[in-house]
């Protein structure tokens, strides 16, 4: 039995299976490579849902994780650290807020979000008691914890989780009029939390102007322009921010994910001082929030992406990549559209008659030295860290296409 079919049982026989990986067993990463415990090399073309935008294993950032956790590594908040209030002046002055709370997962980065925008609509909007609501889109994934679920329209994420928590008004997403109308019917709305471009759904990009609309509206009715970048941001999509595209400046900002550059577990929110200053000591926390590992790590990864100029790499091998699967779609059956910004890109495939083909295509790409999943049965998200070069990508591109072919041929 080979070593990859017996760790794959282990997880089998002693894991819960809520997820449903690839059958291969990854054991080694460096830069945009992760190597199998088989020893095969593969290109990750999914940068662990867009966590790894720096790379695998960047030199600086681990170098930042051993030197501090030599030193210290966690206090707790029940008293300061020589690192949180270094990394709190530098992430404010990085993303121009002023103030910062830390998390560890993005989740908790979303239920923060949640908290802090509902406790400012009752003590500024002037909102009744616990009537407080947050308008959020269809198709929409900021998590899974049980607050979370209960705005989410996906089955698999809901069901059997109930009871659900109310105070959620669900919209379409990429539609300006459906946001007015809620906004109109319901004055006791404190906050609008979107993705700029929905991750889980398959790459949903809005409409040109939409979230500048949104952002008005907000402006309009009294109600914060809350922004979920934990996919989206860091670079991904071209710009330090998806929102930057529009000029649009959340009233509170959402991260994760490359926060850390997939080294340590960290999120948070970044939001202006009257917003965050309705959270007193008691009202909220983390005892891992906030230690002195988190805050270097992030330190080193947000200088990566700034000194490595990732956004702009990503801007320019986003474009390519676009023309080079749209060539692909315009001579293939299979591959429908690609759509995207930067390096969060998706392909639409054509599986009727295969309901299972975006899975089987994941895994010929996986034989093939290139590991990508599938999302809604018929999406295949292409998210290569950013640290790519145009050589690299070119040869994934070969990939991608002699792949689509076998399955044509």
């Amino acid at each position: 039995m080979k070593q990859t079919e017996q760790l794959i049982n282990l997880e089998n026989q002693y894991g819960a299976h809520n997820y449903h990986p690839l059958p291969v067993v990854l054991d080694r990463g460096e830069g945009v490579y992760v190597w199998d415990v088989e020893g095969k090399r593969y290109y990750d073309f999914l940068s662990a849902y867009s966590a790894v935008n720096q790379g695998h294993c960047h030199p600086k950032i681990t170098a930042a994780l051993t030197t501090q956790a030599q030193q210290l590594t966690l206090t707790s908040r029940a008293f300061y650290n020589s690192k949180l209030g270094i990394f709190e002046q530098f992430i404010t002055r990085y993303f121009g807020y002023d103030k910062f709370l830390p998390m560890n997962t993005g989740a908790e980065a979303v239920e923060t979000a949640i908290k802090l925008g509902r406790k400012w609509g009752y003590e500024h909007k002037g909102i009744a008691e616990d009537k407080a609501k947050i308008i959020v889109c269809e198709n929409n994934f900021h998590g899974r914890t049980t607050t979370i679920v209960s705005f989410s329209v996906d089955p698999d994420a809901r069901t059997h989780f109930g009871p659900y928590t109310p105070g959620f008004i669900i919209i379409p997403y990429n539609d300006v009029d459906a946001l007015e109308k809620a906004l109109k019917e319901n004055p006791d709305v404190a906050g609008f939390l979107v993705e700029p471009i929905q991750g889980e759904a398959g790459a949903l990009v809005p409409d040109d102007g939409y979230l500048k609309r949104c952002y008005d509206l907000c402006r309009k009715h009294q109600v914060l322009f809350i922004a979920d970048e934990i996919q989206t941001g860091i670079a991904r999509t071209g710009r330090l921010l998806a929102c930057d595209y529009e000029d649009v400046h959340p009233d509170i900002l959402i991260l994760g994910k490359a926060l850390s550059g997939g080294v340590y577990p960290v999120s948070g929110v970044l939001s202006h001082r009257v917003i965050m200053d309705v959270l007193r000591p008691g009202q909220h926390g983390s005892t891992f929030g906030g230690n002195p590992l988190a805050a270097a790590v992030a330190i080193a990864a947000l200088e990566v992406v700034r000194d490595e100029r990732l956004a702009e790499n990503a801007m320019e091998l986003g474009i390519y990549f676009r023309e080079e699967m749209e060539k692909l779609c315009n001579s293939s059956k299979i591959a429908k559209l690609v759509r995207g910004k930067g390096l969060m890109n998706a392909l639409v495939i054509n599986n009727e008659g295969h309901t299972n083909l975006a899975w089987d295509i994941c895994l010929k790409l996986a034989e093939n030295g290139l590991l990508a999943k599938p999302t809604h049965t018929n999406i295949i998200r292409f998210a290569p860290p950013l640290v790519m070069t145009k050589a690299e990508l070119e040869a994934c591109v070969d990939i991608i296409v002699q792949t689509i072919h076998f399955f044509e041929n």
